[in-house]
C-alpha cells in the first residue's frame, strides 16, 4: 500500500539562525533606504534653500508711496513758502514713487524676481538695463538726489513763470569729477557766480568759458558757499574730448528762485519725475483756486523751467501707486501714452498733459465735472 503523503512537498521551517540572518539583512537594507531617503531630503532642502536665496542680476520695480505736495510728511511741509501771500489748500496733489529693489540697492532673489514677473503692477528688468556696470548704491543715490533737486528748482521756475512772477537763475555745482582739477576745491552745492571775471547765471554759459582756456592755465572761479563768497584758484586740466581745451571737472545745474523763498521738505525720494506735481503744488499754494477741489489727485512727469511736461520711467508702477492710494484723477505725461494705454489699472481716471498750463486747465475742467479731458 502506497504512502498517501508521497509526492507532497513538505515545508521546512527556518531555523532561528536563519531568521536572525534574514532580519539582519532586511534591517541593513532598511537602514540603507532610510539613509538614502534622508540624504535625498537634505539635498532637496539644500537645493530649495539655495534657490530661495540665490541672487539674480535683476531689478524689481513696484508701486511706492504717494506724497501730497500741498500737505506734510512726518510733520514737515513738502512745500514751504514764506514772504508771499499763500492760500489754504484742501484735497491732495500727490507725487507718485517707485520702489526699486536689486542692482546697486541690494540683490533680489529668484523667488522675488518670479513674483515680480507674474505681478500686474511690478516689472522686473535686467540690472544693466537701468544701471551702467559698476554703479554703486552711493552712485545711484547721488544721481537720484541731483535729479530730484534739479526737478524742484525747475518746478519753482515753471510755477512762477506760469504765475508771471519774476525768476532768477544761478549755477549750482551738482557733481565734481574725482580726478578733475576742481576736486577738493569746489564742492557740490556751491553756487558759481563768475569764471575769470565773466558772470555766470546759466549752466550752458560755463563750458565755453572753460574750453576757451588752455590746459595748464590758472583760472579764478567765484563762488558762494552758503552765504559766504569766495574766489577759488584752479589750474585747468586737458579736456577728455579735446586735449587742446581747458577742463575743470564740474557739472553745474540751474538753480531757480523767485522774489520769496520756496523750500521743499521731502527726503529720501530721488529722480526727476516729481517736477510737475511740485509745480502744481506751488501754484495751488499761491492762488485762491483750489486745484484739487478737496479730492485726491495724483500724477507724475518731469518739468522744464519753462513748463514742458516730460516722460518718466516707471509709469506703470506710478499708476498703480495712485490707484492703490485712492486717486480720483491721474495726470500722466503725454510722452508716456504708449505705456499708459497698455498698463492702466482698472478704474483709474487718467488724463494726458504736455505742459504745466495744460495740467492746470485739465484740473479746472475736472473740477467743473467735465469728462472731456485729454486722453492717451
Amino acid at each position: 500500500m502506497s504512502d498517501p503523503s508521497a509526492g507532497i512537498p513538505t515545508m521546512q521551517l527556518p531555523t532561528m539562525e536563519q531568521l536572525e540572518v534574514d532580519y539582519a539583512r532586511e534591517l541593513t537594507e532598511y537602514k540603507r533606504f532610510r539613509a538614502a531617503w534622508f540624504t535625498s531630503g537634505v539635498l532637496a532642502a539644500l537645493f530649495i534653500f539655495v534657490i530661495a536665496f540665490m541672487p539674480v542680476p535683476y531689478v524689481k520695480l513696484s508701486p511706492g508711496p504717494m506724497f501730497n505736495t500741498v500737505g506734510t510728511s512726518s510733520g514737515i511741509e513738502l512745500i514751504k513758502i514764506t514772504g508771499a501771500k499763500t492760500y489754504p489748500t484742501n484735497g491732495e496733489l500727490n507725487l507718485t514713487t517707485v520702489n526699486e529693489r536689486g542692482g546697486p540697492y541690494g540683490e533680489i532673489t529668484l523667488p522675488e524676481a518670479f513674483i515680480g514677473w507674474i505681478s500686474e503692477s511690478d516689472v522686473v528688468l535686467p540690472t544693466t538695463d537701468l544701471f551702467p556696470p559698476g554703479t554703486t548704491k552711493q552712485d545711484a543715490q547721488e544721481e537720484n538726489q541731483v535729479e530730484f533737486n534739479s526737478s524742484q528748482s525747475a518746478a519753482i521756475s515753471a510755477a512762477l513763470t506760469y504765475l508771471k512772477i519774476p525768476v532768477t537763475s544761478q549755477v549750482q555745482v551738482g557733481q565734481v569729477a574725482p580726478d578733475g582739477p576742481a576736486n577738493g576745491k569746489i564742492k557740490v552745492g556751491d553756487i558759481i557766480t563768475a569764471f575769470n571775471g565773466a558772470t555766470v547765471t546759466m549752466p550752458d554759459q560755463l563750458p565755453p568759458l572753460v574750453k576757451a582756456q588752455k590746459p595748464g592755465a590758472s583760472a579764478t572761479i567765484d563762488i558762494l558757499r552758503g552765504k559766504t563768497p569766495a574766489s577759488i584758484k584752479v589750474t585747468l586740466g586737458a579736456s577728455p574730448r579735446d586735449a587742446s581745451q581747458g577742463y575743470v571737472g564740474i557739472l553745474g545745474s540751474a538753480l531757480y528762485s523767485g522774489p520769496f523763498p520756496i523750500e521743499f521738505g521731502l527726503q529720501d525720494v530721488g529722480g526727476p519725475s516729481a517736477g510737475t506735481m511740485f509745480a502744481l503744488g506751488i501754484i495751488d499754494k499761491l492762488t485762491p483756486e483750489n486745484l484739487s477741489d478737496d479730492k485726491v489727485v495724483a500724477g507724475t512727469g518731469t518739468i522744464s523751467p519753462t513748463g514742458e511736461v516730460g516722460a518718466i520711467g516707471g509709469i506703470q508702477q506710478k499708476m498703480y501707486a495712485a490707484s492703490n492710494g485712492g486717486a480720483q484723477l491721474f495726470l500722466a505725461p503725454r510722452a508716456n501714452c504708449n505705456s499708459v494705454r497698455t498698463s492702466t489699472p482698472q478704474g483709474l481716471n487718467v488724463a494726458a498733459v504736455t505742459t504745466l498750463s495744460e495740467a492746470v486747465d485739465v484740473l479746472a475742467k475736472w473740477r467743473s465735472g467735465s469728462s472731456d479731458l485729454p486722453r492717451c
